[in-house]
């Protein structure tokens, strides 16, 4: 089992991370929306079909417009808005920052709990886990930032996705507990393209965009969304919730070697232990609960945990 872990663990990883950067290339042609629209059209047409695939066609349709005003939600909160905002914070900051800045989600998610669950008290070591996460957030965004103010602000817009991927995961488990992941998936795709749709209508480039731009979108969509979101969903059906939430410990490093070997960024002090602080905190904050996972207590099936991607 250990061998097959690790090699879904490094492929998931590995085309996850890279979002980051096709997106950093594709944003000097495209605008957010635009990108993010084809993003989630070109996922969709992967994973309606193999929705329809698992379930049949007649029943991949039913079910999708049983979910009503939830599908809405879920595309806005999980697709739309932090697609979009990651894209238009890449504007101004490095791929790699921007990696670092989405891997915040799990401390958002536990921050979150308190309203979402006011039962779960969080203190001791989890609560020292989100004051250094987000101490590790202030230093990423406020220490020498190159780019100056621009650049905070590119880094504080991904802050905000991570806070909608965690919205969006307490949303899925408090309303998709019984819902196939593969359903919650393309619902989001879907529905997300529909939401950026009239924005991205104004904003299609006037020109062509060079095949790099074209490319990155495509690999965007096709392998960074759909074949990622499926591997993941491999990886937690296979290996359970607490293996594969790894990932959000190996997104940010992969991230940047991709920006400096591929995009020739640096690797700034404010990256660096912007970096070494989110994922202390993210260790410390969900120690707890990944404890109690591995006693037994977590659920095989059921909605996948919102990882931070791009």
């Amino acid at each position: 089992m250990a061998r097959g872990y690790v090699s879904l663990l490094a492929i998931v990883a590995a085309v996850w991370g890279s979002s980051y950067l096709f997106i950093k290339v594709a944003v000097e042609e495209v605008e957010p929306t635009a990108m993010m629209f084809m993003r989630l059209v070109l996922a969709s047409a992967v994973l309606v079909p193999v929705l329809a695939w698992h379930v049949g066609g007649r029943a991949a349709v039913s079910q999708m417009r049983d979910l009503g005003w939830k599908a809405w939600a879920i595309g806005f909160l999980n697709a739309a808005f932090p697609f979009t905002l990651i894209a238009w914070g890449e504007k101004y900051v490095d791929s790699g920052v921007a990696a670092i800045a989405n891997a915040s989600v799990p401390i958002f998610v536990v921050i979150l709990a308190f309203w979402f669950n006011p039962s779960e008290r969080v203190h001791g070591v989890r609560l020292a886990g989100i004051l250094v996460g987000l101490a590790g957030v202030a230093v990423l965004t406020g220490l020498h930032p190159e780019g100056g103010w621009w650049a905070i602000a590119g880094t504080l817009a991904i802050v905000v996705a991570s806070l909608s991927y965690a919205s969006a995961n307490h949303f899925v488990q408090h309303n998709f507990s019984q819902t196939m992941p593969v359903l919650v998936t393309t619902a989001s795709s879907v529905m997300g393209a529909v939401i950026l749709l009239p924005f991205a209508a104004f904003q299609m480039p006037d020109e062509t965009p060079s095949w790099k731009a074209i490319g990155s979108i495509v690999v965007l969509g096709v392998l960074g969304t759909a074949f990622a979101l499926l591997l993941f969903y491999r990886l937690l059906t296979s290996y359970g919730a607490a293996r594969a939430s790894l990932v959000t410990y190996l997104l940010p490093p992969v991230a940047l070697v991709y920006g400096v070997l591929i995009l020739d960024e640096k690797i700034t002090l404010n990256a660096a232990l912007g970096l070494v602080l989110i994922l202390a905190g993210v260790a410390l904050g969900s120690g707890a609960a990944l404890r109690g996972r591995r006693r037994g207590r977590e659920p095989e099936a059921g909605p996948a945990p919102v990882t931070p991607q791009a």
